[in-house]
């Protein structure tokens, strides 16, 4: 049997219990308050603690999340305050990505826009580039053709040019070339001698210096016996002192053709050639500067 000193160190004071209906068949029960021996503490269930009902439910992490899951999949997700991912998708099938900053989470956004419904045709951009490519090519081998056809009419008159030339280049009227007089002279003659002293013997073949048409064949004073050929643009050339004339009037002459021989006919001290360039049939000029112009090299 307790005594009466241990009853009264312990005195225990009793609360009406208490009861809360959380639900039809769920109570909660307070724990009664008892008061203690200084020094001793017990365990106290706390209030907070949860009952039979929330013991079956998930955690609020997980009941986040699920929300978080079921949002997202009615097409919108919003996370946070200061970040916002979002994404839509709308009849054309385009998608975008909105990715929140570093600095406000709404200063950097990236998008990508994907759209199903439009097609660019390769083979369509392919045959354009190719149909150009040949209208180019047959642009650039019609002016070929025509360059060709240029190139061909210039050679044709280049070569009759150059023939024409070959055909007018002067000769030496004798061979082998020895001046005794030359333009511009004084002494023997009556102001200055008028032209070119070949030297040679009499019967010394003649040859055409230029070709054209004889005008004129005789005898001409001091000249002699005088041969006279005319040239295309009317330059008169004068062969003089001859003793024998193989040509006459009205004949075609080539450059190089025999035409008479040496003489000493006429107003001579000696057997020799004169010969006289008289360009239009007017004034003489220097033969040597004529000929030389012509082609002739002495």
């Amino acid at each position: 049997m307790r005594s009466e000193h241990a009853a009264s160190a312990e005195t225990t004071t009793s609360l009406p219990r208490v009861t809360a209906s959380l639900a039809d068949d769920v109570t909660a029960e307070l724990p009664l308050v008892r008061s203690q021996t200084p020094g001793k503490r017990k365990a106290v269930k706390h209030a907070g603690s949860r009952g039979p009902l929330f013991r079956g439910l998930p955690s609020p992490p997980v009941l986040l999340g699920v929300a978080t899951l079921a949002i997202a999949v009615s097409g919108v997700v919003v996370s946070g305050t200061d970040t916002t991912t979002q994404l839509t998708s709308g009849d054309r099938g385009d998608a975008q990505v909105r990715a929140a900053g570093a600095a406000g989470g709404v200063s950097a956004i990236g998008s990508v826009d994907t759209l199903r419904g439009r097609q660019t045709s390769r083979s369509a951009s392919r045959d354009d580039g190719t149909q150009t490519d040949d209208k180019l090519i047959k642009a650039a081998e019609a002016q070929v053709e025509v360059r060709s056809e240029e190139l061909g009419q210039l050679a044709a008159e280049v070569e009759q040019q150059a023939k024409k030339l070959a055909d007018n280049r002067w000769v030496m009227p004798l061979t082998p070339v020895v001046l005794t007089a030359r333009y511009g002279e004084y002494g023997l003659w009556s102001s200055y001698h008028t032209g070119l002293d070949f030297n040679g013997n009499t019967g010394d073949p003649i040859s055409a210096i230029a070709g054209g048409v004889v005008t004129f064949v005789g005898y001409d004073g001091a000249y002699g016996n005088k041969t006279v050929v005319t040239l295309e643009d009317g330059t008169e050339i004068w062969y003089a002192h001859q003793t024998s004339q193989y040509v006459s009037i009205g004949e075609n002459v080539a450059a190089g053709e025999v035409i008479g021989t040496v003489g000493s006919t006429g107003n001579v001290t000696g057997s020799h050639l004169h010969v006289e360039v008289r360009p239009g049939g007017g004034d003489p000029v220097d033969p040597y500067a004529a000929m030389v112009v012509n082609g002739v090299t002495f």
